[in-house]
């Protein structure tokens, strides 16, 4: 079995691949905890694989995309001792096929060539790949494998944090969509204002996105926490892929390993 981790800022995706397949037996979500030692990350994988009736020693490799440095010592320490694994770490000397166009390729976040990969791999391009984490990215990849770059914005969940920090009246709501956009009562209005805001910021984007790629069939790939229910009212977003990155770091662990 392959065991992969995608560290976000605020969660980490774990996913379970079958030997020699692209079958994801089982994936988990846990808070990306800086202050947690590998020991008390090990154990906590040990009562999910006993959950899961998994075995640990038919793990066979292990790798981690993280955009949190502060975790990775615990992580593969963790890897080591529980696994008796050395982690694939994505990072500078890493195959992944695919052509970084950026100022520095060393400053694009594992997460998003990990993504990049998967859905060039998935769907081919030209594409545009929006992921809906703590900040919400948006990477253009071309027919040729080529990643030219992209934006980078709040995610949806910081900026409604940020609105209910700012304004004392305003009270934390659930990030659910409402019927209307002329809503009748405060906490439909905050709903209308950040989903449907959320919804025209993305769909811009991405138009000015096409416009620079300079080719209008483009596929738009949503992936990450908050992709279905933005995807749901975007007219650019065509495929919602939850399990995006972790199929990435399923490929680029098959041409490393």
């Amino acid at each position: 079995m392959l065991l992969a981790f995608d560290v976000g800022n605020t969660n980490i995706v774990i996913g379970i691949f079958k030997d020699d397949s692209k079958e994801l037996l089982t994936n988990w979500r846990m808070s990306t905890d800086k202050s947690k030692s590998a020991d008390e990350i090990g154990m906590f994988l040990a009562q999910l694989f006993h959950y899961e009736n998994l075995d640990m020693k038919d793990v066979k490799d292990v790798i981690i995309s993280s955009v949190v440095p502060t975790i990775m010592y615990s992580l593969q320490h963790m890897s080591i001792k529980y696994f008796g694994k050395e982690p694939i770490v994505i990072g500078p000397g890493i195959k992944t096929g695919m052509n970084i166009k950026y100022d520095n390729p060393r400053q694009v976040g594992a997460d998003r060539i990990v993504n990049a990969v998967a859905a060039y791999k998935k769907y081919g391009g030209p594409l545009i790949v929006v992921d809906f984490g703590t900040a919400t990215t948006y990477c253009a990849i071309t027919e040729n494998c080529e990643y030219l770059g992209g934006a980078i914005m709040p995610g949806i969940k910081i900026s409604s944090d940020a609105l209910f920090q700012k304004a004392a009246k305003l009270t934390r709501v659930e990030l659910i969509k409402p019927d209307n956009i002329i809503c009748k009562n405060t906490t439909q209005s905050i709903q209308a204002g950040i989903i449907y805001g959320y919804v025209g910021s993305v769909d811009y984007i991405v138009e000015k996105m096409k416009e620079e790629l300079g080719v209008i069939n483009v596929n738009v790939v949503a992936t990450g926490g908050l992709s279905t229910l933005i995807a749901s009212e975007s007219k650019t977003i065509n495929i919602v892929d939850k399990f995006l990155t972790l199929d990435g770091l399923k490929i680029i662990h098959e041409m490393n390993k």
